[in-house]
């Protein structure tokens, strides 16, 4: 029976034709509501740390900084080069990292010199004005004994050496 109702052709058109309304449904105050609750707005300015005591190495620098608001915040953007005190140092090679935290340490920098940063806030709403600017120093490079010029004696002993760096150094400690 299978086989001979397969064999039969059937007619599919139906007798009574389906009537639809054609509706247009206005959903812009919806689309409008909706786009209102997911607007994220551009992040205010984050707020950078003065240098914290030994965040520094003759070569590399630890920054910290924070965000004082609700604001969502996908990355920062740290922003710095050294300072300069000739008449050119806006052409100072300016440095950019793109930073998930809220710190960030720096790496390859030159001993006994001032650095200024300062960071922005991003989000896909777009970035917020940058952070006011903040110097930060890394430490002096270790003296150079003049082993030539050692003299010692019963109970004094005299030690020379020189330094390297361009700056002026405040103290030195001598350890035995």
């Amino acid at each position: 029976r299978l086989e001979e109702f397969l064999k039969q052709e059937v007619d599919l058109e139906l007798s009574t034709l389906p009537e639809f309304e054609e509706r247009v449904i206005d959903v812009s105050e919806v689309e409008q509501l909706m786009n209102s609750i997911n607007t994220i707005t551009a992040p205010c300015a984050p707020v950078i740390n003065p240098q914290a005591p030994n965040a520094a190495t003759g070569t590399s620098l630890r920054v910290c900084w924070g965000l004082f608001s609700d604001d969502t915040v996908e990355c920062y953007q740290l922003c710095y080069k050294p300072v300069s005190n000739e008449r050119h140092s806006d052409e100072q090679a300016e440095h950019t990292l793109k930073v998930k935290e809220t710190y960030c340490t720096i790496t390859n920098l030159l001993p006994n010199t001032q650095y200024e940063f300062w960071v922005s806030a991003l989000n896909t709403s777009g970035i917020s004005p940058p952070s006011e600017r903040a110097v930060y120093v890394t430490a002096p490079s270790p003296p150079t004994i003049k082993i030539k010029k050692i003299r010692s004696c019963e109970n004094a002993a005299l030690v020379c050496w020189e330094s390297g760096d361009i700056n002026p150094v405040d103290s030195y400690t001598v350890e035995l």
